[in-house]
Formats: C-alpha cells, sequence, structure tokens
C-alpha cells in the first residue's frame, strides 16, 4: 500500500505536467491567430510599415535640404540681376555727363 498513495501523486503531477503543456499550445495557437488577425487589419488600414516611412522621412528630409540650397542659389542670381540692371544705367549716366561735341564743320 506504501506505493498507492506515491501513485496517485505520481498521477496528479504527471495529468498536471500535461495541462501545462496542453495550455501553452493553446497560448501559442491564440497568439497566432491574434498575429495574423491584427496584421490582416492592419494590411486593410493601409498603414506602412516603419522601413517604408523611414525610407519616405530620410527622402523628405533630403528634398527640404536641396530645398533650402536652390533657395540660396536663387537669392544669389537675383541679387546679381539686381545689380546688373543699376551698373547698365550708370554707364549711359556717365555717357550723358561728358561734354557733348558737335559734328559741324568749321567754314
Amino acid at each position: 500500500m506504501a506505493t498507492g498513495p506515491n501513485r496517485l501523486l505520481d498521477d496528479l503531477a504527471k495529468l498536471m505536467t500535461d495541462a501545462a503543456g496542453a495550455a501553452q499550445g493553446v497560448r501559442r495557437e491564440v497568439e497566432t491567430a491574434f498575429r495574423a488577425q491584427a496584421e490582416r487589419l492592419l494590411n486593410n488600414m493601409d498603414v506602412v510599415q516603419r522601413e517604408e516611412f523611414d525610407a519616405v522621412a530620410d527622402m523628405a528630409r533630403k528634398a527640404r535640404e536641396e530645398n533650402v540650397k536652390l533657395a540660396a542659389r536663387i537669392e544669389a542670381l537675383e541679387a546679381q540681376l539686381t545689380a546688373k540692371p543699376a551698373s547698365k544705367a550708370e554707364k549711359p549716366a556717365s555717357k550723358a555727363e561728358k561734354p557733348a561735341t558737335s559734328r559741324i564743320p568749321k567754314k
């Protein structure tokens, strides 16, 4: 009879171990089903992946940097254009300051 109570405890321990293993299996199945459902839901919502988001953010950063460079270049070119007409306007004015010579022949 000494093996009776030990055997009962051994059977009970085996049953609990099997139940714990089955619970872990069920947990894995539920997690897999949940992940699949969440992925389906996110795909239907047209949510972008992190890699795509990072790539587009990098492209936008580069475009902003190029935009700043181009704006500075445009300002420099506009400054040059503004300076050229002013210098051209000075040249005719300087010609007007010269004394006029007459081309009438002397008799």
